[in-house]
C-alpha cells in the first residue's frame, strides 16, 4: 500500500517527504497507523550522520503512537483497532534477557533491528522498487508501518495520540531512569545535568519518587523556569559556575550534620562526556549514583579518577529507562490520564507531517522541548 513517510535519503540532508510503498505485517507482525510522532534527540543523532550504526536511505521516528490496523499471522496479544505505542525496546518476554529480570533489554530481535530490517531479514518499506530501510525497528515518520508483535504496547483507549506518544521515548527514558534505574528513595539528593526533555522528565521522575532536593543544572537560564514547574527546587546556571561547577553542586549539598556533601544520586542528560565526569564527581562518597542517559558521539569515552570509584560512587547507564515496555508503557500511560504526571505543557510545537524538518530546525535552536507531527 501506498503510505506518506519522510525519508532520511542521505546524512545531513533534510528529510524527503513523498509517498512509499508499505508491504502489509507477516507472521508475528502488526501494521499501524500512526497518528502522532514526537521528533527525538536521537532522531537528530542518526540523521546528522554521527549514528555510526545509522542506515540510509531510512524512514527515522520511534516516539509514536497509533492503531492497530492489520495483525499477521500468530500474533495473539493485540489485535486490529487497539490503540498502542511502538517499543524501540521490545519486551518478547522469552528470552535470556527477559527472563533474567535484571535487565530491560530484550535480546529477541536486536541483530535484525540494528540492521534495520524486521526479523526475517526483509524490509516492509520501498521506494521505486528499492529498499527503505527501518530504524530502530519502529519507523514512526510513516502515517502507518509495521512492527512485530514484541515490539507494541496496548494503551487505553482514550489516550490523546498527540500526547501520549512522548511516553514511546522521553517520557519513560527520563521517569524510568528515577524509578526503575537509580531506584530513588524519598528524601534524597539529586542532581540533574540537562534540561531537555528527558532532564524535565528525570525531574517529574524525582518528583514523584520524594526526592527532597533536586537541583537542576543548565546552560541557559530559561531552563530555570520549566525545571521548577516540574518539581526543580534549586537551579545553578554551569556555566556561571566555571570550573568550579563539581565543588559548588558538592557544597551546596552539605548540611551541618554532613560536612562531606555530595548528591545521592546524578543523572546525566547531556551526552556530553566532560559533564558525565562532573556528574559522577558531584556524587556523595561512599553511596552516590550517578546514571548516564545522554547517549555519547561516536568512539566518545568518559574518564574519572580511579579514586572517584574506589571511594564508593558509582557509574550506571540505563537504556528507555529500565521500562519492559509491553509490561511499564500501559502503567505510564495512565498515570497521565490520572494527572501523576505533565505531558501537555512539554509538547511545545504540532506540525503536520510536510513541515517535519522545521522541527529538527526548532530543536537546532533550542526552542522547543518536544515537537510533534499530527498525522
Amino acid at each position: 500500500m501506498d503510505v506518506r513517510a519522510a525519508v532520511a535519503t542521505a546524512a545531513g540532508k533534510p528529510l524527503d517527504v513523498t509517498t512509499v510503498t508499505l508491504d502489509g505485517p507477516k507472521a508475528g507482525e502488526v501494521m499501524v497507523e500512526i497518528k502522532a510522532t514526537g521528533i527525538c534527540h536521537t532522531d537528530e543523532y542518526t540523521l546528522s550522520g554521527a549514528d555510526p550504526e545509522g542506515l540510509f536511505p531510512a524512514i527515522l521516528g520511534h516516539e509514536g503512537a497509533g492503531i492497530v490496523v492489520e495483525t499477521g499471522p500468530g500474533v495473539t496479544s493485540v489485535k486490529t483497532g487497539d490503540h498502542v505505542i511502538p517499543l524501540y525496546t521490545p519486551e518478547c518476554r522469552q528470552c535470556p534477557s527477559c527472563l533474567s529480570r535484571k535487565t530491560n533489554l530484550c535480546t529477541a530481535i536486536r541483530a535484525t533491528q540494528g540492521q534495520g530490517v524486521m526479523p526475517d531479514g526483509s524490509s516492509r518499506f520501498s521506494l521505486g522498487g528499492k529498499k527503505l530501510h527501518h530504524y530502530m525497528g519502529t519507523s514512526t515518520f510513516a502515517n502507518f508501518t509495521v512492527l512485530p508483535e514484541i515490539a507494541v504496547a496496548k494503551i487505553r483507549e482514550d489516550a490523546p495520540f498527540d500526547k501520549v506518544c512522548y511516553i514511546g521515548c522521553g517520557v519513560t527514558t527520563g521517569i524510568g531512569a528515577v524509578l526503575n534505574t537509580a531506584k530513588v528513595e524519598p528524601g534524597a539528593k539529586c542532581i540533574v545535568f540537562g534540561l531537555g526533555g528527558i532532564g524535565l522528565n528525570v525531574i517529574q521522575g524525582l518528583r514523584l519518587a520524594a526526592a527532597d532536593m533536586i537541583v537542576g543544572v543548565d546552560i541557559n537560564n530559561d531552563k530555570k523556569q520549566w525545571g521548577e514547574r516540574f518539581g526543580m527546587t534549586n537551579f545553578v546556571n554551569a556555566n556561571d559556575a566555571g570550573g568550579e561547577l563539581v565543588a559548588h553542586l558538592v557544597n551546596m549539598t552539605k548540611t551541618s550534620a554532613d560536612q562531606i556533601g555530595g548528591a545521592d544520586y546524578t543523572f546525566d542528560c547531556t551526552g556530553n562526556v566532560k559533564v558525565m565526569r562532573q556528574a559522577l564527581e558531584a556524587c556523595h562518597r561512599g553511596w552516590g549514583q550517578s546514571i548516564i542517559i545522554g547517549v555519547a558521539p561516536a568512539g566518545a569515552e568518559i574518564a574519572t579518577r580511579p579514586f572517584q570509584l574506589v571511594t564508593g560512587r558509582t557509574w550506571k547507564g540505563t537504556a528507555f529507562g529500565g521500562a519492559r515496555g509491553r509490561t511499564d508503557v500501559p502503567k505510564i500511560v495512565d498515570w497521565y490520564m490520572d494527572g501523576k504526571i505533565e505531558i501537555d505543557p512539554m509538547i511545545t510545537h504540532s506540525m503536520p507531517l510536510a513541515d517535519i524538518n522545521k522541527a529538527f530546525d526548532l530543536m537546532h535552536a533550542g526552542k522547543s522541548i518536544r515537537s510533534v507531527v499530527v498525522y
